[in-house]
């Protein structure tokens, strides 16, 4: 029986399908069925989409036909829209081939060892415009194919097979092939295609038993749990009406915010004008979960929930975003639209997408023509195409497009002016010349230059690349200025941290009390550079923050601290925080990165035997995670164990010998242990394999200097100096290294580098006028 006759029938509480448990409740289950947690008010439960549709059927029936795209479904003919009549598709030197037999769909492709076998499809996952397809595995596992079906047309190009990685060659023993972690449907996947899912992984067994209450995203994964709503319309039409007065009706979220806001037009301008010029947040806190790159850290979301009490959202920072914030990987949304100057006036989600048929509130231009005067903005003098062209579109110039999964176009939603003009400076894409194709980023800028006189900034004026001697300048004033985007002052605080100086330290203690928790958050990165005791007093008060992902990420930070150093208070806080770090990590414990981080934040607490277990676990999954060789060895160093941190890391070695971390790693422990030669070795080759990380040819050329091979140190330094012009280690180290070489002359020239890349360092001033006084030189 398929879910959704499941459904229909209302009176399933458990079935295995696939292997897969899926837990419904019955629709005539009533809130005083299940017992809330405290004993106290019965907890609201889902009751499933039917249930809403008795009373909602326009919302529900738009719902229908519109998640189709999101759609998770058993594989029968009717969902199955590939062409499994012995098609074949060749990737990578292999050729896989989907077929029938005896009523099931299959394909015969290579499986995780790189042998062809026969797969049984499982799942349908989505609709347009593309179709994956789930296979399953032993523990309950999922696996989406990387093979997919172009749904769309012909005529379109599609109606084939392709791959999602056509530009690459995925094997068997890449960590992105379909039988891999990466492409894991449990924990990748489904917490954002379906309603109140459970990953539910046993760490013994290393298995799953994923539940939901329903397969696709359904009323309740917006709205909440329906039980109490339920509930609230029964007594609502009763005689004494109770429950009419609640204004969320029974729900966990209310979406009344947006209803508050009025916009008045300004004719001067041709722009509306918000009743409250601020953001609007009970919608996109909804939407964000499933529309951010983000990591869950707490169980449980439900809509009402605080975002930042269950995910942490990644910054803007390479590769996800470019410099200038534009969307560059798959992001989802929702960090462009926080970036964007209307999110800040207040617009919000539904403003312009109609949220349960998931289309825009009018067509085209007029979506905009909302709050935007057609006479002024919809006109040549405004956008100077061709009016009804393509180059038209208020899209086409402030949403420009990126591909996605080969053949998905996504609009940008921070919505800025065109700058070709950063095209130019910082080598960012932008709206013009995708469509002037013949055209260089200078034409274009030089364009919008005649039509508006002169260059336009727009909202978003940040450089989130920015490096050398403006690095530090950039970066400390965009934290500073409260009319940026949270999320861009946030990028700048933790990139602070890459260039320590009295300035960056002086800002990131005042960023602790920035009203912004992403701010507190990432402050906390340069903070985590100071003493002990500093950081103790710094860090102590954000252990009871209000918001989950800076009380965990303070924990972190003060969990080298010994417990001797806290107050009762100060170690009660920690310990709850400590305690929310430890089930975040375990949230995704089939996950190396996080037994990784358990294993380090247990090696700092000196619980060593725990440590060790996480490091062993997260060298099962797989052994190729670099990150848990390192902190397993680093933990050795601390225990002073050196040499079983170099079996730890040549074991490492064994599985990626081509890792710059595990050589350098591996040099630094031989200083320890006093093998110079092999030490330089390994740390010669960490700095070969990645010259694009400085502190590799650093430490590599203080290690010719220790061992009386200046000369070949001062090359080093040389060579590295021109890929990274500004790094302040390697200035400082070539200006110290030449004046004891004798060259005074370009020992001066470094450290007058030195000064300009770390204008706030007083360090920098004073060696450069010791210098100067040593050679009789005047400023």
């Amino acid at each position: 029986m398929g879910w959704g006759r499941w459904l229909a029938a209302g009176v399933v509480a458990l079935v295995v399908v696939g292997g897969i448990v899926l837990y419904h409740y019955p629709r005539e289950r009533t809130p005083s069925a299940v017992a809330s947690a405290a004993g106290g008010e019965p907890a609201a439960h889902h009751v499933g989409g039917q249930a809403c549709a008795q009373c909602h059927a326009g919302e529900y029936g738009a719902w229908q036909g519109s998640h189709h795209d999101l759609a998770m479904q058993e594989a029968n003919e009717q969902t199955v829209l590939g062409d499994f009549a012995d098609a074949t598709f060749s990737y990578a030197g292999t050729t896989s081939t989907f077929f029938r037999r005896d009523g099931k769909f299959l394909v015969n492709t290579d499986g995780p060892d790189g042998t062809l076998a026969d797969y049984e499809i499982k799942y349908t996952f989505g609709v347009t415009p593309l179709q994956q397809y789930l296979i399953e595995f032993p523990g309950g596992r999922l696996q989406a194919l990387s093979i997919a079906w172009d749904t769309r047309s012909k005529e379109q190009g599609g109606q084939r097979w392709f791959h999602l990685y056509p530009d690459e060659r995925i094997t068997h023993d890449d960590e992105l092939h379909w039988t891999g972690a990466q492409q894991n449907w449990n924990t990748m996947c489904a917490d954002c295609h379906s309603t109140d899912l459970k990953r539910n992984y046993d760490e013994a067994t290393r298995s799953f038993k994923t539940s939901w209450s329903e397969v696709n995203v359904s009323c309740e994964a917006c709205h909440g749990p329906g039980s109490r709503h339920v509930d609230w319309a029964r007594q609502s039409v009763s005689a004494s009406g109770s429950g009419s007065t609640d204004p969320a009706k029974g729900l966990t979220v209310s979406f009344g915010e947006r209803r508050a806001m009025v916009w008045t037009m300004d004719p001067q301008r041709g722009i509306a004008r918000p009743s409250q010029a601020h953001p609007l947040h009970a919608e996109l806190e909804v939407c964000a979960p499933c529309h951010s790159r983000r990591t869950p850290i707490a169980e449980n979301f439900a809509a009402g929930k605080p975002f930042l009490d269950h995910y942490l959202p990644a910054l803007l920072t390479a590769p996800l975003y470019h410099a200038d914030g534009q969307q560059r990987d798959e992001v989802y949304i929702w960090g462009s639209f926080v970036q964007s100057k209307m999110y800040h006036q207040g617009v919000t989600c539904s403003d312009c997408h109609e949220p349960h048929g998931l289309k825009l509130r009018a067509q085209g231009n007029e979506v905009c023509a909302q709050c935007h005067l057609p006479a002024r903005y919809d006109a040549a003098s405004h956008h100077f195409h061709k009016e009804g062209g393509a180059g038209a579109q208020c899209t086409a110039c402030h949403m420009p497009t990126t591909t996605y999964i080969v053949i998905d176009p996504r609009h940008d939603h921070s919505l800025r002016v065109p700058r070709p003009d950063l095209s130019v400076k910082l080598g960012v894409p932008n709206a013009c010349t995708p469509c002037h194709g013949d055209k260089p980023a200078q034409w274009a800028a030089d364009r919008i230059e005649d039509w508006y006189g002169r260059p336009y900034e727009g909202f978003q004026r940040y450089n989130l690349a920015a490096d050398g001697a403006e690095a530090t300048k950039q970066f400390l004033s965009l934290l500073e200025d409260h009319g940026q985007p949270d999320i861009a002052r946030a990028t700048a605080a933790e990139a602070l941290a890459q260039m320590p100086d009295p300035a960056t330290l002086a800002a990131a203690r005042e960023a602790l009390a920035d009203d912004s928790p992403l701010v507190r958050h990432a402050a906390l990165a340069t903070i985590e550079l100071l003493p002990p005791e500093e950081r103790v007093q710094l860090v102590a008060p954000l252990l009871a923050d209000a918001v989950r992902m800076v009380r965990m990420e303070a924990a972190r930070v003060l969990a080298s601290v010994p417990a001797s150093a806290l107050t009762p208070g100060q170690k009660a806080s920690f310990d709850r925080a400590a305690e929310e770090y430890v089930a975040a990590q375990r949230l995704l414990a089939e996950r190396p990165e996080h037994r990784t981080n358990l294993g380090s934040f247990y090696a700092q607490r000196g619980r060593y035997e725990e440590a060790e277990a996480e490091f062993r676990a997260a060298l099962t999954l797989p052994p190729t995670h670099v990150p848990a060789w390192v902190n397993f060895a680093d933990m050795r160093r601390t225990q002073g164990r050196d040499q079983d941190a170099e079996a730890i890391l040549r074991d490492g070695l064994k599985t990626a010998p081509d890792s710059a971390p595990l050589h350098h790693a591996l040099g630094l422990t031989l200083v320890r242990l006093q093998r110079s030669g092999d030490a330089v070795a390994e740390l010669a080759e960490a700095a070969r394999l990645a010259p694009e990380d400085p502190r590799y040819a650093y430490v590599y050329a203080v290690a010719l200097n220790s061992t009386g091979q200046l000369r070949e140190a001062l090359d080093v330094l040389a060579q590295a100096l021109t890929r990274h012009p500004d790094d302040r280690e390697m200035l400082l180290a070539a200006a110290t290294f030449n004046r004891d070489y004798g060259d005074q002359t370009a020992a001066i020239g470094y450290a007058e580098r030195l000064r300009r890349a770390a204008p706030g360092d007083p360090a920098a001033a004073k060696l450069l006028q010791e210098l100067r006084a040593d050679a009789g030189v005047s400023e």
